[in-house]
């Protein structure tokens, strides 16, 4: 029965049904800036069908759904029988069986491979980004095992198949696979060097026996996972099979499931290892140099995951905010309110310019691009997924106390927020790694000046800032201790160097004023109030 003493109005229909990927301006710009005529219907099909497919009700329920019921351990069946196993719910294995059709594990042989992949990345990641984490170790364990010619033809094909084959049996027998990692150790963390998993050497030539723990085990339901181990070379990168090619499991101890704060769908382990099998990847005490460019993959996607939590922070403010009334006009249409939305609105804009850009050189995978690559991805790691958070908590406040209300969606983006930043190696790493590139490979410091420079006299404001960071980057002197201002600067100038290029003139100006030129505050909705920040506001706005 109906209550009687209201009517429920000035209320904000659900951000539902709707093409997310078509809706976001920036993101389809940045695609079809990066793509070539030859493939750019295919791939603009391909992703608004992604699109449609994530703001469907279906799917976005089935997020929903996915990170109110988190995965649980079943060490034993009811025989007592060892069998280390996670449950998820049936909603998680929709939403993977959908990013893996779309093609998210498989970039390294399409045309194109690394730009589609990338915006679908970021699409998907908007539904729900837990099963974003299997989906990003299973693209980035490629590279890696192209170090042995023989596992990469073997796991390869499976790797990037576009079938989700769930069940839990050796690698020939299935039509895909996944793939999961486990690097870090309890007395460790990201010093990998200090690892105690040892590494002895079988009778069967590249086959060896670990014993020993991970305390941070990725995607635990995989089919194989690539580990670091100490073997008797020095510390090694291994493939782990799940399931031995006789059927039977590989010895792979589950001890528990990580308690998160967020990422809550997604299971992360510890995990023993007690006379495992495991297969030696590259060559023995070169495990670090093997297993980079799968880290190097997986802290793009972290770019790529904060900028599409960002993207969907902002647009899910923009959307209350241009429907929810109060004090005689639209939220939106109120100054103050127009200023918070605008500045919401440049961070995710940047964000998504930047990661765009970062994908379309691993298509091209020149010596230029790769050489932008090595100094652009830390950089960009460690910025992005700091501003994650901030931008995630100020979109739930645009809607009020309805943004701290999990019905919203709001929370859920806040609690997942900061795990870009942490995992892949968290702030401090990445900006050491910038130092790394910038003292032990000058080629990426070229690549990035004639990047930024090809922007080079079109805003005063840019031009000072690539001024101010030549002066710091000629003196070295105690630069660890400013490592983190280096890696920042760098981040922000190349996105106000992309942004004055590519982006519309209203979002270029309001980022140069605000993040270069100095002309903004530490909280958003400081910009300068001359600027013309409806265009801004627009922009970001989905169209449903």
């Amino acid at each position: 029965m109906a209550g009687s003493t209201h009517s429920v109005n000035n209320q904000v229909p659900p951000l539902v049904g709707y093409d997310v990927f078509s809706a976001d301006r920036a993101l389809t710009a940045a695609v079809e800036r990066h793509l070539d005529p030859g493939v750019r219907d295919e791939v603009l099909g391909e992703l608004s069908a992604l699109g449609r497919t994530s703001g469907s009700a279906q799917v976005q329920e089935w997020g929903a759904q996915a990170n109110e019921n988190p995965p649980r351990l079943r060490t034993h069946d009811r025989y007592g029988h060892r069998i280390d196993e996670v449950e998820f719910h049936p909603s998680w294995h929709r939403l993977l069986g959908k990013g893996v059709s779309a093609g998210l594990t498989a970039a390294w042989d399409r045309p194109a491979g690394h730009l589609r992949r990338a915006a679908a990345f970021l699409v998907w990641t908007q539904v729900e980004a837990g099963n974003s984490c299997p989906l990003s170790m299973t693209h980035a364990a490629v590279p890696a095992l192209r170090a042995d010619p023989d596992l990469a033809a073997e796991w390869e094909p499976r790797l990037t198949s576009m079938v989700y084959d769930r069940g839990l049996r050796p690698a020939r027998l299935k039509a895909g696979a996944l793939f999961g990692m486990g690097m870090t150790e309890k007395q460790g963390g990201s010093d990998v060097r200090a690892n105690t998993t040892s590494a002895r050497p079988l009778a069967e030539d590249g086959t060896y026996e670990l014993t020993g723990h991970k305390w941070f085990c990725s995607a635990p339901m995989s089919d194989g996972f690539l580990v670091l181990a100490q073997a008797p070379g020095g510390l090694t990168c291994f493939l782990v099979p799940r399931v031995l090619a006789d059927g039977t499991r590989n010895v792979f101890l589950l001890q528990r499931l990580k308690d998160k704060l967020g990422n809550r769908s997604n299971a992360s382990a510890e995990v023993e290892f007690d006379g495992t099998w495991a297969r030696r990847v590259g060559e023995e005490g070169r495990g670090v140099r093997t297993i980079i460019e799968m880290v190097a993959a997986t802290r793009l996607d972290c770019v790529l995951g904060s900028a599409g939590l960002m993207r969907q922070a902002v647009a899910q403010a923009v959307h209350h905010c241009t429907y929810r009334e109060a004090f005689g006009g639209k939220l939106a249409d109120k100054p103050l309110m127009r200023n918070v939305l605008a500045d919401l609105a440049l961070e995710s804009e940047a964000a998504t310019t930047l990661a765009l850009r970062l994908a379309a050189a691993y298509d091209d995978g020149g010596e230029h691009e790769r050489a932008l690559l090595r100094i652009a991805v830390p950089a960009a790691k460690y910025w992005v997924t700091k501003r994650c958070p901030p931008v995630a908590v100020e979109a739930a406040e645009c809607l009020g106390g309805n943004g701290y209300v999990e019905e919203s969606g709001l929370p859920r983006l806040v609690r997942e927020s900061p795990l870009n930043s942490i995992w892949e190696g968290a702030g401090n790493v990445q900006a050491l790694d910038v130092l790394r590139a910038l003292q032990r490979e000058p080629g990426a410091l070229d690549a990035y000046l004639r990047e930024v420079g090809q922007a080079r006299g079109a805003d005063h404001r840019l031009d000072g800032a690539i001024k101010n960071l030549l002066t710091e980057l000629a003196d070295l002197e105690g630069v660890e201790g400013r490592a983190r201002r280096l890696a920042e600067r760098l981040a922000l100038v190349l996105q106000g160097s992309l942004l004055v290029r590519f982006a519309p003139p209203e979002v270029a100006d309001a980022f140069c004023a605000a993040r270069l030129g100095g002309d903004g505050g530490a909280a958003f909705g400081t910009l300068p109030h001359t600027l013309d920040l409806a265009s801004v506001v627009e922009r970001a706005r989905p169209v449903t």
